[in-house]
């Protein structure tokens, strides 16, 4: 018997989430600030989608543009972000940091997961902007909770990322390879197909689940029709 394919929704709001569940989505991605392609959203904004929906939510950790995560301080404000948010009930996190060189920032990335006690996450899309991807994900192996991660297979989305993305797929059960591979970023519904059959059980759709742009909520036919696709209807 076939697993459910996973379809993860970007939701930044109460109407976005209950849109979202209402489409057939499994999980949602909690953000704020898309024009700074999604920064951690406030405790308030969590406990209200909390109390409105009972899908799986997954709360972003990044305070700032970009994939660094700063100083000492910007990780101390990261860190006291992530207590806060683990107080108001969030228990699965979407997080992820490289240093100056492309590579990992395992000191910052680290602290946070230490902080987060267990809870499952996953590392974004700045493996899409890593030096070295098989790095990366080796020095993450084993890391608590790390679960997933979100990668087009390339900075430029999906399309450019194919190759990447089917390779990584068969090495799928490796060492820095357990973690499901979430496709997200320029996906669209006809990569869907391809992934599939190469085993990856996940995708993430922000844009997509609203045709109407990021100026209006989420489409409950919009999801409908991705979760139709991911069930082979």
């Amino acid at each position: 018997m076939s697993t459910r394919a996973v379809l993860e929704v970007i939701a930044l709001g109460v109407e976005d989430a209950v849109a979202a569940q209402a489409g057939g989505a499994d999980r949602l991605e909690l953000v704020t600030d898309m024009a700074a392609d999604g920064l951690t959203p406030p405790v308030e904004t969590f406990a209200g989608i909390r109390a409105a929906v009972d899908i799986d939510l997954r709360v972003m950790l990044r305070l700032a543009d970009g994939f660094a995560a700063g100083d000492a301080e910007d990780v101390a404000r990261l860190v006291r972000t992530a207590r806060a948010m683990r107080a108001a009930g969030a228990d699965e996190f979407v997080l992820g940091f490289l240093d100056a060189d492309g590579g990992v920032d395992l000191a910052a990335v680290e602290r946070l997961v230490a902080e987060l006690d267990g809870c499952r996450w996953t590392f974004h899309r700045a493996i899409d902007r890593a030096a070295d991807r098989d790095a990366l994900r080796k020095q993450l192996d084993g890391l608590p909770g790390l679960d997933a991660y979100l990668t087009a297979g390339s900075p430029t989305g999906v399309d450019d990322g194919l190759p990447t993305l089917l390779a990584e797929a068969a090495r799928h059960g490796e060492p820095g390879y357990e973690p499901q591979i979430m496709v997200g970023g320029g996906l669209r519904l006809e990569h869907v197909p391809g992934l599939k059959a190469a085993g990856v059980g996940a995708f993430h759709i922000g844009g997509a689940a609203r045709p109407g742009g990021w100026g209006e909520p989420v489409s409950v036919a919009a999801v409908g029709e991705w979760r139709g696709a991911l069930d082979g209807e």
